[in-house]
C-alpha cells in the first residue's frame, strides 16, 4: 500500500493532508488507547474543538505553535489541529523543565505554547512569537545526547514520504493491528513510525500506563490483534530480563532504533519471547534510513524506499535535497544535497546492505595507534553481568561507564574492586593501548529524553560520584 497523492502548493502540503491521510476512516473503528480507548470519530471531534481553541489563542495559517505535553489524546488532537491550521507545530518534550521551556521559546519564538494542565490543553499566547518563516510543518530539537540540540524541520510532505516507506515494509503493523509504543511521540521514531503511521494505517496505537516490565507484557497481552512493540533498545533490555514473561501469541515482534543493539541482545529476545528484535537506523533528519525487521541480516540493514546512500572516507552520506536545519547550516552536516550522518558505515556492494559501526568521532588516537571506541564499548558489554556501557575520550585518556546486572558501584581507583576485575577481563579481549584508563561501575547509566544514553563527560562524571 502507498500513500495517495497530496496536493502541493509552494512547495507544502496543503493542510487537508491530515484529513486525508491521519484522520479519515470509520467512526467506530479504534486508534488510540492511552489507558482508555479513542475512537476516530471521537478524534476527529476533538481535532476540530482543538483548531478552534487554537484560532482563539491566535494561531492561523503560518503560525507557529510549541507543544509541551504529555503522550496523550490531547497531545494527538493538538497536534493534528495545528497541522490542520496550516501552522508549524514545535514539540518539546514534557519532561523539561520550566528554565528549558523558556530557552526553547526563546530560541525558536513560538506565538502559541500548549501545556496540559489537570488534563486538559492551556493555550498561552506569547509575547514576541513570529510567523512561521519556512513551509517546514515540525520542528523538533535532536536529543542532544553528545551536545547542545540541533534545531531540525521537515515538511508535510517529507513526513509522507517517511510513511510511504513504512507503508511498503511488510513486517511494519498493517491495518486491524497494534502497536504498543514505548518511545517518546515527541521523538521521530515515536512520532512518525509510531503514532502517524498507527493514524494512516489504521493500526491501533497503545501507551501502556506503566512502562515497567510487567506493564509492557500486561499491555500486549490485553489485546487479540496482532502486536508490534516499538521501542529503544534500553526497552528490548528490561524485556529480555523480565522474569517469567506471560504466554503472548500475539506478540509479532519489537522493534527498536535510536542506538546500536549489543551484539548478544537480539539472540537473548528471541530466546525468551520466541519472536525475532527488528532494528532500524534511521535520524531525526530524514526518519527511517534502513530496517532489518526479521533480524536475519543483524547488524546489517537494509535502506528503505528511495532512500540513496553513500559512503565518503568511511563515512555514511544521504541524499536530500534541502538542509533539514533551520538557520545556518553547518557544512560539515549538510552540504551539496547530502546529508552527513556522522556515523561510519559499511556497504556491501553486492546487496546494498548497510552496517552502522557507530559515530564517526569514535574514532581516536592513542600515542599514534588508532582506537575505535565502538569496539571497547561493545566489547565491555560483551562482559560477563554488564548490562550496558558508554566509552568515551576525555582529557586525553578513554574512560568508560558501565553499569551491571547487581547494580554494583565502583570507583576506577578501588584496588581489587569488581570495576578492576572487569577491566582484567577486558584485558583479554583487548590490545593493552585500547583499554580504560578508567572504569567507573554505576547502578545504572543516565540517558536523554529519548531514551539514549547519555554521552557527556562532565554529566557522567558527575553521576558516577552522585553514585558512590
Amino acid at each position: 500500500m502507498t500513500l495517495t497523492p497530496t496536493p502541493v502548493r509552494g512547495g507544502t502540503v496543503a493542510a487537508d493532508w491530515v484529513d486525508e491521510q491521519l484522520l479519515a476512516g470509520p467512526d467506530g473503528e479504534p486508534c488510540l488507547r492511552f489507558g482508555a480507548p479513542v475512537a476516530r470519530g471521537t478524534l476527529r471531534a476533538l481535532v476540530a474543538e482543538r483548531q478552534r481553541q487554537l484560532a482563539a489563542a491566535g494561531l492561523g495559517e503560518h503560525g507557529t505553535v510549541a507543544l509541551r505535553m504529555p503522550p496523550s489524546p490531547e497531545f494527538v488532537a493538538v497536534l493534528l489541529a495545528a497541522w490542520r491550521s496550516g501552522a508549524q507545530a514545535v514539540l518539546l518534550d514534557h519532561r523539561l523543565t520550566s528554565v528549558e521551556v523558556d530557552r526553547a521559546v526563546e530560541r525558536l519564538h513560538p506565538r502559541v505554547l500548549v501545556e496540559l494542565a489537570d488534563g486538559r490543553p492551556r493555550f498561552r499566547s506569547l509575547p514576541g512569537g513570529t510567523a512561521a518563516a519556512t513551509g517546514h510543518a515540525l520542528v523538533q530539537l535532536s536529543s542532544g545526547s553528545t551536545g547542545p540540540s540541533k534545531v531540525i524541520a521537515r515538511t508535510a510532505a517529507d513526513l509522507l514520504r517517511e510513511l510511504d516507506c513504512y507503508a511498503r515494509l511488510p513486517e511494519f503493523p498493517a491495518r486491524g493491528e497494534r502497536t504498543v509504543l514505548l518511545s517518546s511521540t515527541v521523538h521521530v521514531l515515536g512520532l512518525v513510525g509510531g503514532l502517524l503511521h498507527a493514524l494512516h494505517a489504521g493500526v491501533e496505537l497503545v501507551v501502556p500506563q506503566r512502562m515497567t516490565p510487567a506493564g509492557i507484557l500486561a499491555t500486549v497481552a490485553e489485546g487479540a490483534a496482532p502486536t508490534t512493540v516499538i521501542g529503544v533498545p534500553f526497552h528490548a533490555e528490561l524485556l529480555a530480563a523480565a522474569a517469567a514473561p506471560p504466554r503472548l501469541p500475539q506478540l509479532r515482534r519489537m522493534i527498536v532504533a535510536g542506538e546500536l543493539v549489543r551484539p548478544q541482545l537480539p539472540a537473548a529476545f528471541r530466546e525468551r519471547f520466541g519472536v525475532p528484535l527488528g532494528t532500524m537506523y534511521g535520524m531525526t533528519e530524514t526518519g527511517v534510513i534502513a530496517t532489518d525487521l526479521s533480524g536475519r541480516n543483524h547488524p546489517a540493514v537494509e535502506p528503505v524506499h528511495g532512500m540513496e546512500l553513500s559512503l565518503d572516507g568511511g563515512e555514511l552520506h544521504i541524499a536530500r535535497p534541502e538542509s533539514p536545519y533551520l538557520g545556518r547550516t553547518d557544512p560539515t552536516r549538510w552540504s551539496d544535497g547530502l546529508l552527513h550522518t556522522r556515523d561510519a558505515a559499511l556497504v556491501e556492494a553486492a546487496t546494498g546492505l548497510v552496517t552502522v559501526l557507530g559515530r564517526r568521532d569514535s574514532q581516536i588516537s592513542i600515542g599514534g595507534l588508532k582506537v575505535d571506541l565502538n569496539e571497547v564499548e561493545q566489547a565491555l558489554t560483551g562482559l560477563p553481568g554488564v548490562v550496558e556501557a558508554v566509552v568515551l575520550f576525555a582529557d586525553g585518556a578513554i574512560e568508560a561507564y558501565a553499569a551491571t546486572a547487581e547494580g554494583v558501584t565502583s570507583s576506577p581507583s578501588e584496588r581489587g574492586g569488581p570495576a578492576e576485575q572487569l577491566r582484567e577481563l577486558l584485558g583479554k579481549e583487548l590490545a593493552g593501548y585500547k583499554l580504560p584508563r578508567r572504569l567507573h561501575l554505576m547502578p545504572q547509566l543516565p540517558r536523554t529524553a529519548t531514551g539514549k544514553l547519555l554521552r557527556d563527560a562532565a554529566a557522567l562524571r558527575r553521576q558516577a560520584d552522585a553514585a558512590r
